[in-house]
């Protein structure tokens, strides 16, 4: 495992007499803090130094301040939450270091990486190790032996009420398997109980986007307008990421359940007494066991599949609506075009007319009706034959002479139907 490299002492000290004197001082001390010091402390560094103005005297009596050296310490801890035999916490938010964990429990450093995320990760992972089971599932960070489990506590799961249920329904299981009562080995108790939560917090999960989901589209049946269809879209996004979360527990479970090996590896009660691994064949409890979450979280991906379905269909129906509205205005702009075509021809004539030149019908008494009528007559006539012929392009029928399309059928043995 590759180590924090030190800085020697002259070197941080001429680095640091150079950052402080040059001008402006102030920003390259906070991106040289930037580069030693996480992120926590590189804050209270920027806000402790935009209060008050440091001087080099400043720096070096407040180095031990300013330049922590437990920082890459912090880095190489865990905090957990350990259960006995018994189901009784042992250890409550202990700090672990990685290597002893890894020495412990026969892990390769990678395994740690794979618990070592943030609570938002929805990426799964159950590995079945020599001794122990790593299990990283939705807000559950876990390494399960035959005679304790290590409960990882991420940033800010531990405040949650999903995990301080699940922690709660843990210890009471894990007494139950040490009574007389319990029927299945530790480990198995404790991966239930797992699997439950996760399944449980997966259907609640469900549960209210469904109801959300229901009530919108039932008001899309009423109205459609911009905050409805902007609703849609979020919670179109927020079912597509929750179908890939659950997608990728059943994927996993699904992987594991084919895998003989893992599975009689996952034996590790059996394993601690005997000190002999399991056939790869005799595996039939924590099959069944991991078949029947795995159904459950199948069921859940379906409904879950069905409700995008919905979305969609309503999304395409509501496109559709929309198209037939917007083509109705642009055929009622047509119409109105056609009208104004008409009339166009009319003020021709008008125009005409209206030239200041001899023509000989000043005296005529008959010629002002008849060129009105004449006017009128011109602008109803090309009005009306403009409407036709918007109206002929609304006729789009998918019929071969006068036959339905439906009724064509390929006989065996052609390349090409009948009709053509």
């Amino acid at each position: 495992m590759l180590l924090p490299t030190k800085i020697s002492r002259s070197f941080g000290f001429s680095l640091l007499k150079s950052r402080v004197f040059a001008s402006p001082f102030r920003l390259p001390i906070a991106r040289f803090h930037s580069r030693l010091l996480p992120s926590r402390q590189h804050d209270n560094v920027l806000e402790s130094l935009q209060k008050k103005s440091c001087s080099h005297h400043d720096l070096v009596e407040n180095r031990a301040e300013w330049f922590p050296r437990n920082a890459s310490k912090n880095q190489l801890l865990m905090n957990c939450t350990e259960f006995d035999s018994q189901g009784n916490v042992r250890v409550i938010c202990g700090d672990f270091k990685k290597m002893d964990l890894c020495k412990q429990n026969g892990l390769l450093p990678r395994d740690l990486r794979k618990l070592n995320t943030s609570i938002n990760s929805i990426v799964p992972v159950i590995l079945v190790r020599e001794g122990s089971i790593l299990v990283n599932l939705l807000h559950i960070r876990a390494l399960i032996k035959a005679d304790s489990v290590l409960l990882f506590d991420v940033f800010g799961s531990q405040h949650s009420y999903s995990q301080s249920q699940f922690i709660y329904e843990l210890q009471g299981r894990l007494k139950q398997s040490a009574s007389d009562f319990g029927f299945l080995p530790y480990e198995m108790m404790a991966l239930e109980t797992i699997l439950i939560s996760v399944v449980n917090n997966l259907e609640s999960e469900l549960q209210v986007l469904q109801n959300l989901v229901s009530d919108l589209l039932a008001d899309f049946e009423l109205d459609i307008n911009q905050d409805r269809l902007r609703t849609l879209l979020m919670f179109s996004r927020r079912l597509s990421g929750f179908l890939k979360k659950t997608t990728l527990i059943r994927d996993v479970l699904d992987e594991l359940l084919e895998q003989d090996q893992d599975l009689a590896g996952m034996y590790l009660t059996e394993r601690l007494r005997t000190g002999k691994p399991r056939d790869h064949d005799k595996h039939d409890e924590i099959e069944l066991l991991l078949e029947t979450y795995y159904k459950q979280v199948d069921e859940i991906v379906q409904q879950t599949d069905n409700l995008v379905g919905n979305i969609r269909s309503t999304e395409e129906i509501c496109n559709i609506m929309l198209d037939a509205n917007r083509n109705s205005l642009m055929l009622l702009g047509l119409k109105l075009s056609a009208v104004t075509l008409g009339l166009g021809f009319g003020a021709i004539i008008a125009g005409i007319y209206g030239m200041n030149l001899p023509n000989g019908f000043e005296e005529s008494s008959t010629a002002f009706y008849s060129t009105v009528g004449l006017i009128f007559s011109m602008a109803a006539i090309f009005s009306a034959v403009g409407i036709l012929k918007i109206r002929s392009l609304k006729r789009i029928q998918m019929a071969f002479v006068n036959r339905p399309l439906s009724s064509f059928t390929v006989e065996p043995g052609k390349l090409r139907p009948p009709y053509l």
